[in-house]
């Protein structure tokens, strides 16, 4: 039985984490929230699961180094700055870093990795996403890692060739699609939990990849999944795609 820690316990997938624990046949080791103890937290648990803010992520990684315990981050909306805290500290510490803990997304984005690596670049990218009305980032995390699964297909980075919001800055006039660009659309509504298609559209062809999340639920095993497989391994940077060996 693993005891797991919960930064960000009262958020939705904190509780959807907390809930699946005794099915699983993990230990609940306790949650805290904005102003809370993560040090002691950490002290008590075999490995923390965060999905908080961006504005937590150093609390919670200097938490972890000071209890030697692994640290799994699901929390999107971070900054260069934020990924270079978490390599600094994947010195001392293992830690799983992640857009989406969902193992279907994790399978997804490495067939579009591999699609993307076999299409010549007159195959256009859009990627179009949808969440419920409360979701405060776009594109979402996980739109983002798979435009990154794309964009590495191709052998280059994400920021050369990301398209957001085309059309809000231009009035609707946006001009031709730049060539090798990756688009991103984001829509907001609902209770949606999760609706992710990367469409590669050649000349008189076009493949779809697509994932629907049903329930939150589905992220939340991964989460548990990916804390249980963190235990025991090196310090190091890890992904989802690690945990399935992808």
């Amino acid at each position: 039985m693993v005891r797991i820690g919960i930064v960000g316990s009262e958020g939705r997938m904190g509780q959807a984490i907390v809930a699946i624990l005794p099915e699983l046949g993990h230990e609940f080791a306790g949650g805290v929230d904005k102003g809370g103890d993560v040090a002691r937290l950490a002290d008590e648990s075999d490995v923390l699961v965060d999905f908080s803010s961006p504005g937590s992520l150093e609390a919670n990684l200097h938490a972890a180094i000071g209890a030697g315990i692994p640290l799994v981050i699901g929390t999107t909306g971070l900054e260069e700055r934020h990924h270079r805290a978490i390599d600094d500290t994947a010195r001392a510490v293992p830690i799983l870093q992640t857009g989406n803990t969902s193992l279907g997304i994790t399978l997804l984005s490495h067939l579009v990795q591999e699609a993307t690596a076999r299409l010549g670049e007159d195959w256009d990218i859009e990627i179009v996403e949808m969440h419920h009305r409360h979701k405060v980032d776009a594109p979402s995390g996980t739109a983002l890692l798979l435009g990154e699964a794309a964009a590495k297909g191709r052998g280059i980075e994400l920021a050369e060739c990301r398209e957001s919001g085309r059309g809000h800055e231009f009035g609707g006039h946006t001009g031709e699609r730049a060539p090798g660009a990756i688009g991103f659309a984001a829509l907001r509504g609902g209770t949606v939990a999760g609706e992710h298609s990367v469409i590669m559209a050649g000349t008189q062809e076009r493949l779809t990849f697509s994932h629907s999340a049903e329930d939150r639920s589905i992220f939340a095993r991964g989460a548990a999944r990916a804390a249980d497989w963190l235990i025991g391994r090196e310090p190091g940077r890890y992904t989802m795609r690690d945990v399935l060996e992808l």
